[in-house]
């Protein structure tokens, strides 16, 4: 039984969910199935230095650098308390309309996204704050939850990302390709927010009461004393997409740029330096260790032939594209519910990937939308891991509260993906008009 590569494969994929479940980390778990499959196949001397082989590889790839950059910038943005800047300014344009505080707050996690690139930390600094204000204007709380844990999911989609950093690496993409494809999903994905949150309004008008408006000259106050976050966003992005900096200049500026509003606001100390440093290194082994596993589980999958048996058997059954992309829009949102976006990413793409360009489709445009459906998973039950990090922030609220709330944004999501999936050209149409070759 074990001679036919397909069991073999079956039994691996088993192996490492049984593993993950058992609370082995997930990059342990990747590695130990990928080693114990190869042996099987190449012999166990060939099979334990492929750990020393894709280690080295691993270490030395440039563009998985960015990640651990673009996470020291995000705890020196979080350090600078840039979160309250955006969050501020936002309300200042939109807090007096009905329901303004909850489109100010989709916009501040859209901004805090743009230069953390994490959904659970846009979640948990957002939450900090917005939940709060939200309660004391008289919003309903689960409402006001369900407004935070859904857009911080807009942290690992706005660039810069560090999921979809991740995703170029493992399927050798262009970064700044996927960057700018991901440019106007992310603000499609405000655009329906704001949609939800209008809709929500007007149905339950006294889950949302208006703010209190600005004069203009307050607005015009406060947009001065948040300078510090819009020359962040434009050092960031606009330096990114114009070609002024590279992908790796870009992230070592943004760092240096949030460290320095930091130190400029006396916002950080030498100990808390040291900490975010701490913090960042510590996020990058992680997944350092989880890419590695990544790329070894790959090789032991390719082996199998698994990619191929699914693309010949899906060609063979003549199954329509979409219905197949929807069978794994399915499966991706068990996944996300259960696990973390890195977790769902690095387990499925040695099969998934293949069978997608296998079909014909964009590998930038499978990037955008599996970042999209992934999002949606961190809010999905039972789990969503945005949920548990917004409860652990927001005591007050309870896990019913918060999944009640998310309702109307969940909905908004299903047919922000449909339209993301059905227009491929929202994702691919910036990156052609840019310029970049994929």
């Amino acid at each position: 039984m074990f001679s036919d590569p397909l069991v073999i494969a079956i039994f691996g994929m088993l192996l490492m969910f049984g593993l993950i479940f058992l609370h082995v980390p997930i990059g342990i778990s990747l590695t130990l199935t990928g080693v114990l499959g190869c042996a099987l196949y190449i012999g166990w001397d060939p099979a334990f230095s492929l750990i020393e082989i894709e280690a080295s590889n691993v270490i030395s790839n440039d563009s998985l650098a960015l990640v651990s950059i673009f996470l020291v910038m995000a705890s020196f943005a979080r350090a600078a308390d840039l979160s309250t800047d955006i969050y501020r300014l936002a309300f200042a344009l939109v807090g007096h309309w009905r329901g303004g505080l909850a489109m100010a707050t989709v916009a501040a996690c859209g901004g805090f996204g743009a230069i953390c690139g994490s959904s659970v930390a846009t979640t948990a600094a957002m939450g900090k704050i917005a939940i709060p204000e939200m309660l004391k204007r008289n919003y309903s709380p689960s409402f006001a939850a369900g407004v935070v844990a859904s857009s911080g999911t807009l942290g690992i989609l706005i660039p810069p990302s560090s999921l979809m950093i991740l995703y170029a690496v493992l399927t050798e993409q262009f970064i700044l390709a996927l960057f700018a494809a991901a440019l106007l999903p992310g603000l499609l994905t405000i655009a329906y927010y704001f949609i939800a949150v209008y809709a929500y309004v007007k149905v339950s008008p006294g889950s949302a009461p208006p703010a209190e408006k600005l004069s203009w000259a307050e607005r015009w106050a406060i947009i001065r004393s948040t300078w510090r976050v819009v020359l962040t966003a434009g050092v960031v992005s606009g330096g990114l997409y114009t070609g002024v900096f590279t992908v790796n200049e870009t992230a070592s500026i943004g760092a240096a740029t949030t460290l320095f509003f930091a130190i400029e606001r006396n916002r950080i100390t030498l100990k808390q330096f040291f900490d975010c440093l701490l913090d960042a290194a510590s996020s990058t082994c992680l997944i350092f260790v989880i890419v590695i596993g990544a790329h070894i589980f790959a090789y032991f999958i390719t082996l199998t032939q698994l990619p191929a048996e699914l693309v010949g058997f899906i060609t063979d059954a003549q199954l329509r594209p979409l219905v197949v992309i929807f069978w794994l829009m399915v499966m991706y949102l068990i996944l996300g519910s259960i696990f973390d976006t890195v977790a769902s990413m690095v387990i499925t793409l040695p099969f998934v990937f293949p069978l997608i360009t296998g079909m014909g489709y964009d590998p930038i445009w499978w990037g955008v939308v599996m970042v999209i459906v992934m999002e949606i998973g961190m809010i999905t039950p039972p789990i969503g891991i945005n949920v548990f990090v917004l409860n652990s922030v927001a005591s007050e609220l309870s896990l019913s509260q918060i999944y009640k709330g998310i309702t109307p944004f969940f909905c908004a999501d299903l047919l922000r993906l449909a339209t993301i999936i059905l227009i491929p050209a929202i994702s691919l149409w910036l990156p052609h008009a840019i310029g970049y070759k994929f």
